[in-house]
């Protein structure tokens, strides 16, 4: 491809969050062309998130509209870059229901979080024992198989299929219903091996395939912009819709973290750990689980915390964070907490019961304390989520990648460096749906019979810039770890962190 021709040729990836929804427009060069964003906004109340997906939509219009404006939609043909392909990422485990024709929400859509489906977490996990086995992981509460069945036993609209957050877009763009994809469906209980539903399990669960959307791989091309939102939105009719994967994966991609070994951590709301491998590793725990790379090339283990960026804005909200950054502290002594913003845990371990820990000292308006703790506990955190990877027999000695809002703070990035005691790096690309972008190019180049053995490795060469690094102070990593020791030892005496995985974060602590 010409030099030109990389300018005017342009890759869209949408990112689909809690709090907002994204879009960014890609030359082939990797050059960030265009960039719009648009808020969302969701109900909590005690075990139940939801959201309206009808703002899903409202949203990405608006933001695909200034996007392609941006690009010239309107201009002279010569002139115009031409939208190829896009991608949409969207948070895990977030269900709604779909009518099973044009693909419009029937309902409310249930969180990544929500925990109605607790109650019939042992008999997922029961049912699907020698499924999950296979596959790595441990069902959890929040997950969305447990939730389908509640939603189920509440009522589902007449014909309604059960699917995922992209979905909505997608529909949308295409003017009709379209599958979803493997990433976005692991929490449902997709087989990730044979990329189907287990039929017989969904059925002994009173859960019938037929109320499940259509599931394919990451990566494939399964449908093209409508004229209906190619008016809409400023789009070209035809362009093509590749099926994405969730907003953790996403990052991941936009990181560039895809070489075995690499990794990428993402402070957002909550803290997302993604990883490349070439095979996938059952965790004992079952807390670790792994995302099938597009086309077919490895595995991306990993998960999500619930402690994260989001701590901040729960415990110390309308605050002047520029202020408290300023005033922060590097060598004074380190507070122990964990900084839940909500009731429960999903990783680097499992606890349903488990709020936020501060400590005793902690003075209720201290709020350089308590911002300087909620750093500190997101960091050991990560630390836990790593020794905790590395524990299942993954490797961890490839780059570290941080992505997300929180990697904008360069006081907490520097805090992690110090944490992990390793190089880390910021990405040419902090957004998610660059990731999503650099997808598209890849199922764009697949589909026309290019890429050749990994897709997505060629267009991340040409899409993903050089990261900057930042290099750890060993000293204060030496300081750092008496005070994860006591993290530990917090962590441990309440019971959440089994004998396994203190050991392991023990020994690499060298305690």
């Amino acid at each position: 491809m010409s030099t030109s021709d990389a300018e005017r040729t342009v890759w869209i990836g949408i990112d689909l969050g809690t709090q907002s929804v994204r879009v960014i427009a890609l030359n082939d060069a990797g050059h960030q062309i265009a960039l719009a964003a648009e808020p969302l906004t969701s109900v909590r109340d005690g075990d139940r998130h939801e959201q309206d997906p009808a703002q899903w939509w409202s949203a990405t219009r608006t933001a695909l509209s200034r996007v392609t404006q941006a690009l010239g939609a309107g201009a002279p043909m010569v002139r115009r870059r031409q939208v190829r392909a896009l991608a949409i990422s969207g948070t895990s485990g977030t269900v709604v229901p779909l009518d099973p024709d044009t693909g419009q929400p029937r309902g409310m859509a249930t969180m990544y979080d929500d925990r109605r489906g607790a109650g019939h977490l042992n008999r997922v996990t029961e049912r699907g024992a020698d499924l999950f086995a296979r596959l790595g992981y441990r069902m959890q509460a929040s997950w969305a198989l447990p939730r389908m069945l509640t939603m189920v036993e509440d009522g589902l609209p007449d014909g309604a299929v059960l699917a995922h957050q992209p979905d909505v877009v997608s529909a949308h763009l295409a003017g009709r219903r379209l599958p979803s994809d493997l990433s976005s469906a692991l929490k449902s209980g997709a087989d990730l091996d044979v990329v189907a539903w287990p039929e017989r399990l969904l059925a002994e669960l009173g859960l019938p395939v037929a109320r499940m959307n259509g599931v394919v791989a990451s990566g494939t091309v399964v449908g093209s912009v409508g004229a209906a939102a190619a008016a809409e939105t400023g789009l070209r009719a035809g362009c093509q819709i590749v099926a994405g994967m969730t907003d953790g994966c996403a990052a991941q991609i936009a990181a560039g973290a895809l070489q075995p070994g690499a990794w990428n951590s993402v402070l957002g709301t909550t803290l997302v750990l993604k990883g490349a491998a070439r095979s996938r590793h059952p965790d004992p725990d079952g807390v670790v689980y792994a995302h099938r790379a597009p086309f077919g090339v490895g595995w991306y283990p990993g998960g999500a915390s619930s402690v994260g960026a989001g701590a901040v804005t729960r415990w110390l909200p309308d605050r002047d964070l520029s202020e408290l950054t300023r005033q922060f502290d590097p060598v004074a002594a380190a507070p122990v907490a964990y900084p839940l913003s909500g009731r429960g845990e999903r990783f680097p371990f499992v606890a349903d019961s488990a709020e936020a820990l501060w400590p005793a000292e902690m003075v209720e308006d201290d709020d350089p304390a308590r911002f300087s703790a909620i750093l500190h506990g997101v960091a050991w955190t990560e630390r836990l989520a790593f020794d905790l990877v590395s524990s299942a027999g993954y490797d961890i000695t490839g780059p570290v990648l941080l992505t997300g809002g929180g990697a904008r703070n360069p006081v907490w990035n520097q805090l992690r460096a110090d944490v992990l005691g390793r190089t880390v790096s910021l990405p040419g690309h902090n957004e998610g749906a660059a990731g999503m972008a650099v997808l598209a190019a890849a199922g764009y180049a697949a589909a026309d019979g290019g890429g050749g053995s990994d897709p997505l490795g060629q267009a991340a060469a040409r899409l993903v810039p050089e990261p900057t690094r930042i290099e750890p102070d060993l000293g204060r990593h030496g300081r750092l770890m008496e005070s994860y020791g006591r993290f530990l030892d917090m962590l441990a005496e309440r019971g959440w962190v089994g004998s396994s995985l203190l050991a392991a974060g023990r020994a690499r602590a060298g305690r």
